[in-house]
């Protein structure tokens, strides 16, 4: 019989009977416990992230692989920062600051899925992937380090294919992004200054101008109109 597969993402290490791997494989007649194991072990090295994974049957037969995909480049992103997920406004909240190892890192895991195949250009890749995430690289903001990177500035970092951080850059990248976050805090509260003077500038301009009061007769009555 021809083989038959089913994908799904499950959450690393994971996986169980419930949907959506139950409902899919359950007709199938497979070992149900023995495909969730497989699974589990073969994703447990992505902890905490989602994982695309493809179950190939023989119904027949009744055996199985499990071929296990590599995570979006975003959730190895996230992954190596630290952090559950990216900023939902990534121009004002910066989630973190990755370093360019790590960059190298993402893009050796997740080449073979991407168009680059140089691994040049699988950075900038992930690099990219930084830009709608609130992700400093470097202390910088992503596409002003992809200008660094096509400068040539990192060639020798990324040709050496480098992915360790030590304990002193990852010092120096945490104080980059807590300095990021400061300066763009004094810029909001700038604006806001700003705007918050601007409108009562306005509020003034718009304020009709107070009618001066009528003269007093001598009896210190208004004087008639007549």
């Amino acid at each position: 019989m021809v083989e038959q597969t089913v994908d799904t993402l499950v959450e690393a290490g994971k996986a169980n009977a419930g949907p959506p791997l139950g409902p899919a494989l359950g007709p199938t007649g497979l070992n149900m416990g023995e495909v969730i194991a497989e699974i589990n072990k073969k994703t447990a090295e992505f902890a905490g992230m989602s994982v695309p994974v493809k179950v190939v049957f023989d119904q027949a037969k009744k055996t199985f692989r499990v071929e296990v995909g590599s995570p979006p480049v975003s959730q190895l992103v996230l992954k190596e920062l630290g952090v559950k997920k990216g900023s939902s406004n990534p121009n004002i909240e910066k989630v973190g600051n990755l370093a360019i190892e790590q960059a190298i890192k993402v893009a050796k895991m997740k080449m073979g899925g991407m168009l680059s195949y140089e691994l040049k250009k699988a950075v900038k890749e992930v690099i990219g992937t930084c830009v709608s995430m609130g992700v400093l690289v470097e202390g910088d903001e992503p596409k002003e380090l992809l200008k660094r990177v096509d400068a040539g500035e990192f060639d020798k970092t990324i040709k050496s294919g480098k992915i360790e951080v030590s304990a002193e850059k990852k010092a120096e990248l945490a104080e980059e992004l807590e300095e990021a976050r400061e300066e763009i805090a004094e810029e909001l509260a700038e604006q806001a200054k700003e705007e918050a003077e601007e409108a009562a500038e306005e509020k003034v301009e718009e304020a009709p101008a107070e009618e001066a009061p009528a003269e007093a007769t001598e009896e210190g009555k208004p004087e008639s109109s007549e």
